[in-house]
């Protein structure tokens, strides 16, 4: 079975039944390429995936056990002057398919980003089957990372969130 198809089943399951994140918190349970997947005691031991970039971007995608959702957090430098709690509107490239959205600004180990909280599994699925995520605010890049292995990190990571109970 294809990892897209299991992380649908998955992610439905887990949204039915943003925060801020320091490194030292996490607790790391296994890696799939460039992204390490982990556990976040800091929100109910919600497990995520995580990644750095080239472009300096760090994204974290995870499931929040105390708000019963799903979040992605996106930093980079090119955010410049965030304003933690301040809401900022986005747009979200997958391999040419858009979708708008929000977040909410935020630093993660001092870099500006902005977390994005998600009630709908269709994005994450997306996600999850894309090659690339460009994020733009204001019409602009921020950002562009290759979302190479990121759905079997969300497999391993809704695996991962299984076992937390």
């Amino acid at each position: 079975m294809k990892p897209a198809y299991c992380l649908v089943a998955g992610l439905a399951a887990l949204l039915l039944s943003g925060a801020t994140v320091q490194a030292q918190d996490l607790v790391t349970v296994g890696e799939v390429g460039p992204w390490g997947v982990y556990v976040d005691p800091t929100l109910g031991n919600g497990c995520l995936i995580n990644a750095e970039f080239e472009d300096g971007s760090d994204v974290r995608i995870g499931f929040d056990v105390e708000s019963e959702g799903a979040y992605m957090i996106a930093a980079n430098p090119a955010w410049g002057e965030i304003v933690e709690g301040e809401t900022y509107p986005l747009s979200f490239d997958l391999d040419g398919s858009e979708y708008e959205g929000e977040g909410t600004g935020i630093y993660i180990d001092g870099l500006p980003g902005v977390d994005i909280a998600f009630e709908s599994v269709d994005l994450l699925v997306d996600i999850a089957a894309r090659q690339t995520l460009t994020l733009r605010s204001q019409g602009e890049a921020v950002m562009a990372i290759d979302l190479t292995d990121s759905a079997e990190a969300l497999v391993m990571a809704i695996e991962c969130q299984e076992k937390q109970g």
